[in-house]
């Protein structure tokens, strides 16, 4: 499959132009050949270059998601042997297997696509799409929509077309192209609705409703979970069909030998190395900070942790001012820090 088949997987410099807003026609002459530039330099495929170019919003959304899913795949596996280190080579060769921690980089991916495709659109920065102008709620007429809902009717639709459609024979395009859906899932599954109340004395006469998406750390969480759980496939061939089906392995696995795949599972094809030693995969722990009592034992895979006491200032016994600042002390305190042998 294509590297850049998720966005969050391709190689930005942090220095692409963002979208300008055009005064004249030789600044909107402009305007448009740095949002083609930014489209050309994230290596995408040809028909994603083409999905990116025709809305000027749609490089900086793409950006924004690559940020977000980074960020927050970071965050979640910030305690673990892999802590989703993804420079250069070390993406590539991740990206050439099918690990599950190339599934959840798939899903956080797409999850994080979708979210900022949503949240562009509501916000306006979209020429193509606007606020999610369809509600579909119970007793519609005792509601009267307003608000700006996030448009994750759009969103879909542009992510599913812009990830590709569905593989019939490659396994590991297969995988891929599922993984992608369970991002996608997710965050469909936590869109809520938000009301307001109007009316004489806050009484609720009329009620103001709009769709709101989850928090991208509360996706990111579910994603987690469901990276633990993750399920090793197999390929069978559809008779009815001549294609391709996610199966269960042929050889048992200690508790997933019968368990078939759902709709919602991560799902991966090989297991992983043990991120442990310095890798084509991974810079492996050593030197890596941990967590006495916590992790260490774990991400130091049994070689032992050094342990070096330095003395540290912050702020403390912090207090508001009226108006309008915080004062704070300086308290000075010697704390260890444990660092995993080589």
């Amino acid at each position: 499959p294509h590297p850049c088949a998720s966005p969050f997987l391709c190689r930005l410099t942090g220095n692409e132009p963002l979208t300008i807003l055009p005064l004249t026609s030789e600044m909107e002459e402009a305007a448009v050949k740095a949002h083609y530039k930014v489209c050309d330099r994230l290596k995408l495929e040809k028909k994603q270059r083409r999905m990116c170019r025709r809305d000027p919003g749609v490089a900086e959304t793409l950006m924004e998601a690559i940020s977000m899913s980074a960020l927050e795949c970071q965050y979640q596996f910030r305690f673990e042997r892999w802590n989703c280190t993804l420079e250069g080579r070390y993406r590539a060769s991740l990206l050439k297997r099918g690990f599950k921690e190339t599934a959840f980089l798939y899903a956080i991916s797409s999850a994080g696509l979708t979210h900022a495709m949503a949240k562009a659109c509501s916000a306006g920065r979209m020429e193509r799409c606007t606020c999610d102008e369809a509600p579909d709620l119970e007793n519609r007429e005792a509601w009267q929509w307003g608000g700006c809902g996030d448009n994750l009717k759009y969103s879909n639709k542009f992510v599913k077309e812009f990830l590709g459609r569905k593989p019939n024979k490659d396994l590991r395009a297969r995988v891929d192209f599922h993984n992608n859906l369970v991002g996608m899932k997710v965050i469909k599954a936590g869109v809520e609705t938000t009301c307001k109340c109007h009316g004489v004395s806050g009484s609720c006469t009329v009620r103001t409703c709009w769709r709101q998406l989850s928090p991208f750390h509360e996706i990111g969480k579910q994603l987690k979970q469901k990276y633990e759980t993750s399920l090793k496939v197999g390929s069978t061939t559809n008779e009815a069909t001549g294609e391709g089906d996610i199966s269960p392995p042929k050889k048992s696995m200690p508790g997933h030998s019968d368990q078939i795949p759902r709709t919602t599972d991560l799902v991966y094809i090989d297991d992983s190395p043990s991120f442990c030693m310095m890798s084509r995969y991974s810079p492996g722990t050593s030197g890596r900070k941990c967590y006495k009592d916590k992790n260490c034992d774990s991400i130091c895979c049994g070689r032992g942790h050094n342990t070096q006491s330095r003395v540290v200032t912050r702020p403390c016994q912090c207090q508001v001012r009226w108006c309008c600042y915080v004062e704070c002390k300086q308290c000075t305190q010697r704390e260890e820090v444990y660092t995993c042998k080589d």
